[in-house]
């Protein structure tokens, strides 16, 4: 019998057509097979994060269900950024997508480049605001769902709803 497991995920985009290029990251996402999108949150204009200057991001979360595993849920994402042309190339840079597991159910997970729950997503109003939207009792770590932690992130009032 295979499990399903209800994830998040955050995706980013601040090049190009970036509402076409979220939208095409989540319609291959969709198409993966042990891969199904729940929900998606409405997108928000936010300021980039980390010292490289560049303009502002498009961001959303989604919810999905999925029987991947948290590596494989990981290596499909990553494919779905190369097949859409994201060149990593400077860290924190101007992406065309970025595609990040955020949560995997309940599992906490700490290995090469995946560290589950996203430990710095307590901090990441880009993050918290569109996942609160969606799934406010996500499990985030810390003994706090995302809701109880959007309480008191700072950088809230930079991010700003999108309604195109």
């Amino acid at each position: 019998m295979t499990t399903t497991v209800r994830a998040a995920l955050g995706l980013g985009s601040n090049l190009g057509e970036t509402k076409a290029n979220i939208d095409a990251a989540l319609a291959k996402l969709d198409e993966t097979p042990g891969l199904r999108l729940i929900s998606r949150s409405s997108d928000y204009r936010t300021p980039p994060w980390g010292p490289v200057p560049q303009d502002d991001y498009r961001n959303c979360c989604a919810v999905i269900e999925t029987e991947l595993s948290p590596r494989a849920l990981l290596e499909r994402c990553l494919q779905v950024e190369k097949d859409l042309g994201r060149i990593r190339d400077i860290r924190w840079g101007p992406r065309i997508i970025d595609i990040d597991v955020l949560i995997y159910g309940d599992a906490v997970v700490d290995e090469d480049n995946l560290t589950l729950p996203h430990p710095r997503m307590a901090e990441r109003a880009f993050v918290l605001v569109p996942l609160s939207e969606i799934w406010p009792d996500a499990p985030i770590g810390g003994n706090q769902t995302a809701a109880e932690a959007l309480r008191t992130c700072e950088g809230q009032d930079e991010i700003i709803r999108l309604d195109d």
